[in-house]
Parts: C-alpha cells; structure tokens; sequence
C-alpha cells in the first residue's frame, strides 16, 4: 500500500454550526442559563451604587438619620451579594449540566463517525491521527463545552450590564474608562489573526507524534531484531522537535497576550480616577460617582479576565472541534445495492486495482472461486494476494472490472449484508478487556456458552478450559493471551459468524506450524461446504486445497491443483521446491 491518507479537517463554518446545534437542541437549558446570568449580573451591580450613595451621604456631613443613611444600604449590599453568589452557582450548575450533554454527545457522534469510516480509509490513516482525535481533541473540546459555555455566558452577561452601569453613572466618565479599553481589541485582534493556524499546527504534529510513537513501540520486535534503534530514535527526535516548536509558537503567542491584557485592564480605572478627579474638583460629578464607576469598571477586570483566557483556551478547542468535525467529511460507501445475492460464486472480473492515484498493483486478475471450494492464494511477498483478498471482501473497490458475488458487486453491499456473506481475517486482531465470553458473544449475542466453548476448541484453543473464570475470565487483567491465542480467539469469532465464505490472509502467521496446522485442519472442518480463501507463505496450505491460485507482480499466473501445478514445473513448482529445500 502506497502513501497514508490524512484525515479531513471541517472548516470554521462547519465547526459553528455544529456547535449551534448543541446550543438548539437544548435551547430551554441555554434560555435559563441567560436569565439566571442577567439576573446575577443585575444583583451584582446593587452593591457599587449603594456604596456610591453612603460614600455621598458621607460626605454631605452630619444628618437627623446618617446612621440609617449607611446602615440600610449596608444590609442591601450583603443581601443582594449573597443573592448574586447563590444565582452564579444555580446557573453554572445549569451550565455544567448542559456541558456534559453536550460533551457526551461529540464523543458518541465520534465514535459512530468513525465506526462508519470504509476500512479501505482506516487502513490508510495513521494510527496515531485517530487516537488523538478520539483522545485528546474529543476531550478538549468536551471539556470547553463542559465549562466554557457557563463559564463564557457569566462573562459576556456581567461585562455587558457593568458596562451599561458605568455609563448609566456617569456618560463622560463611563466613556473615558470605556475608550481605554481599547488596547484589548488591538490586542486580540493580533493574536486572534495567528492563533488558528498555530493550535492548528500543534495538533497535527501531536497527531504525527502520537503515530510515531506508537508505530514504534508496535514495532519494538523489528526494531531489535533489525537493530534499528537509532534509526528509531531520530525519527522519534524528530517528531518531538517538530511538535515542540509547534507548542512553542503557541506559547509565544501566550506570553504576548495575556501581558497586553493585563496592563489594558487597568488602563481604565486609571483613566476614570484622574478624570473623575478633576471632575469632582469641578463639581461636576459626585465623589461617590467616581467610585461606583470605578468599582464598576475594576469589576470588569473579573469577567475580561474570564473571557481572555477562554480566547485562549477556545482556539486550542476550535482547532480540536475541526479535527472531530472533520471525521464526518470523511466519504462513505457511495451506494449500497439493493438485488439480492442469487448464489455464493464470487467472480473477479478483469480487475486493476491502485492504491492512492498509484501504478497497479492488481492488472486483468480473473478468477472465479466455486461455492464451497477451499482456494489458496499463494506468491511471493508483494505480489498481490492480499490486495486480491481486500477487494474480494469488499474492503477496496477496483479501479475497473468488477468482483462480484451472487451476480452483486461486493463493495456496494452493505456492512450487515457483506458479513453474512464474506469475512476478511488478517493477521491483526484485537482483544477487548472484557471477559472471553463477551468477546465473542460481540458476534452472535444469542449464543449459548456451550456454543462459545465449541468454537473455541474448534479452532484449536483449548486453553479455555484452563481459564482461572472459564468464560468470566477477563482478558488483559486475569488472563492476557498471547499472539497465538488472540489469533485463535478471533478465528472462533469467524466459526460464530459462520459466513459462507471466509478469506484467512496470514491469519495463522503468528501459529507455531504444528498448531497453525491444526486450527486450519479444525477450521476446514467446522466450515464444509462453505468457501474457503487462504492467503499463505506456508504451503502446506496450498497442498490440502482444492485449488491454487499463484500470483506475480499483481498477476494471475497460474491456476489448478496442487498436484497439477507441480508437475507443471513452472512458477508454484519453483517455490514448493525451494519451501521444501530441494
């Protein structure tokens, strides 16, 4: 296979309307959230009048009722403070509420995006693209819709009513403090202009990170065997390098900033303290003006401050959402066909098949598999017997001719379709940690344990009966199997399937010969009268076939039994010679 494909990124549109559809699915959650806010920022704006209003009476000097003059509003203050706390805490309760549906339903819409992708793209995209998406970026954004959605409206509704307080105060006043806020828009407006492409940047080279590292640590065997070390070592350097300074240049965008921020938050109160001095001395406005309008706007440093770092944060989320969004761009099967299936006779057709805009690596295959017949494919490395194997499974589509089954082409079946009528099983396999009985149960829920059991010990795996739980036995904590067994767990996967045709493409690779031998004889047993395709460098497997397919350089070349085409002395002649050592 030629190249990696690279998983699409939805664009900022794309990732909008997303997110609005979060917030209309729960529009009665986000109405309450907005009307608890407004009404906390409303009891938040209580307390700087009132202390403007003892401030003046302060000042007016001695009065018949100066203590109810200060302690009245003193008790309003503490009351309408005490209000605010309670109506910030209800409406992020609200806000978090809806933040983990929201978040619950990104990860679930990931994983049914991705569990629909074709396999032919799967097996195109690093690993390490897929883990970060469904890892890192899912969580991040899950965690900014968990928290920013509150955290952000709090903000927005707080700075919009204490700014509409300083002017109500005093105009002049509230304008010079507004028009020193100034600085903040010059400031985000920089960063905002270099932040998408940068967080952008820095998770894909996670993504590549991610990959090499875990290609790698897959690897380790060929790495020591090969002695390869240093090799690895580099590309890893590499890869850390490339995303350290992706990180870096987000940093630096950081470091400029929230210093920016910080000095324009202050500006105003600066600015509202000089003027209104001057003011005062003028009479124009009160001295209890100046303060209310002063802790109004030293106020607004709290949610500025919130909204700064969720710029911040966002932008790292934003650029996560267009990696999850962009899952959904990726294209399906283009058709699924509706003509039933007649019979269990697979024909390839004249097939050419291309991995990527490639040269072929498939030219004018034909070949016809008879029901029930055990078929081998047999070839050197590289000549195309599992490419062959992946199109009759329906895993890849050919560039022209077609493959077929039943008079239908197979890869416009649908998935449910296919598995009852082929079923690909490759040297990977994947064990979940759970117990053997759900692993396979993953198959056929309705099968009974005394069906599970004989599956197993019909592929050879007899070690189930020396499970510490038997078929409770959880794998990967009480029990982890190793090469041989999870390859023989997963044939027993294929026995419950029970398809009419199955192609095993190395699947007995990692099998001492003894009982790779063993579970395929266990195999053509539970499977007569059914289609079997083995896709093998051990050519014992060739010789209890019914028929040998021989492939070279994406071609067929030879096609007959065993027997035939050894005493034909051409090309499957040479390599059973050559396996035999003569």
């Amino acid at each position: 296979m030629s190249g990696e494909a690279t998983l699409p990124i939805a664009s900022t549109r794309q990732v909008g309307a997303a997110a609005w559809a979060q917030i209309r699915a729960a529009r009665g959650t986000v109405a309450a959230m907005l009307v608890l806010n407004a009404l906390a920022a409303g009891a938040g704006l209580v307390a700087p009048w009132l202390l403007g209003r003892i401030v003046d009476a302060v000042q007016a000097g001695p009065g018949p009722d100066l203590h109810g003059t200060i302690d009245m509003p003193a008790v309003w203050i503490i009351t309408f403070t005490i209000v605010q706390t309670l109506l910030v805490r209800w409406a992020l309760s609200v806000g978090y509420r809806f933040g983990e549906r929201a978040a619950g339903n990104i990860r679930e819409r990931f994983l049914q995006r991705a569990l629909s992708i074709p396999a032919a793209v799967v097996d195109r995209v690093p690993v390490g693209d897929f883990v970060v998406r469904g890892t890192i970026d899912s969580s991040m954004v899950a965690t900014s819709l968990r928290r920013a959605i509150p955290e952000v409206l709090i903000a927005l509704v707080q700075a919009l009513f204490l700014i509409a307080a300083v002017l109500v105060v005093d105009p002049l006043l509230g304008a010079c403090g507004l028009a020193s806020l100034l600085g903040i828009g010059v400031a985000l407006r920089w960063y905002l202009r270099r932040a998408r492409p940068a967080y952008l940047h820095e998770a894909a080279t996670g993504a590549q990170l991610a990959d090499v590292v875990t290609s790698t640590a897959k690897g380790a065997r060929t790495v020591e065997a090969l002695g390869l070390h240093d090799e690895r070592a580099r590309t890893v350097d590499s890869a850390v390098a490339e995303a350290r300074s992706a990180r870096l240049r987000t940093l630096r965008l950081r470091t400029v900033l929230f210093p920016s921020m910080d000095i324009s938050y202050m500006l105003p109160v600066v600015a509202v303290l000089l003027i209104g001095a001057a003011l005062v001395d003028n009479g124009a406005v009160s001295l209890g003006a100046v303060i209310a309008a002063t802790i109004y706007l030293r106020q607004l440093v709290g949610p500025l401050d919130t909204l700064t770092v969720w710029v911040e944060q966002i932008q790292a989320a934003v650029a996560s959402y267009t990696r999850v969004e962009g899952i959904a761009l990726v294209p399906t099967a283009p058709a699924v066909a509706t003509a039933e299936v007649r019979d269990d006779r697979i024909v390839v057709d004249d097939v050419y098949f291309a991995y990527d805009s490639g040269r072929d690596v498939l030219s004018g295959v034909a070949l016809t598999v008879r029901p029930g017949e055990r078929l081998a494919l047999v070839g050197t490395s590289g000549a195309g017997k599992s490419t062959l194997g992946r199109l009759i499974a329906g895993v890849d589509r050919p560039r022209a001719g077609t493959v077929t089954v039943g008079g239908v082409a197979v890869a416009d079946l649908s998935p449910d379709r296919l598995r009852e009528q082929v079923v690909l099983v490759t040297q990977d396999h994947h064990v979940f940690q759970e117990s053997l009985r759900d692993n396979l149960l993953i198959v056929v829920p309705t099968a009974t344990d005394a069906e599970l059991e004989q599956a197993m010990v019909s592929v050879g795996a007899t070690w189930v009966h020396d499970l510490p739980e038997g078929l409770d036995t959880v794998l990967g904590t009480q029990s982890k199997l190793d090469g041989a067994q999870a390859q023989q767990l997963s044939l027993a996967r294929v026995v419950l399937a029970n398809p009419h045709t199955v192609i095993l493409d190395e699947a007995t690779a990692l099998l001492d010969p003894t009982t790779a031998r063993t579970t395929e004889r266990s195999l053509a047993a539970v499977l007569e009268n059914r289609t079997v395709i083995a896709i093998a460098h051990r050519l014992q497997t060739a010789h209890d076939a019914d028929r040998v397919a021989v492939m070279e350089d994406g071609r067929l070349i030879e096609l007959g039994t065993h027997d035939e085409l050894v005493a034909a002395g051409g090309a499957y002649s040479r390599l059973w010679r050559s396996w035999h050592g003569d």
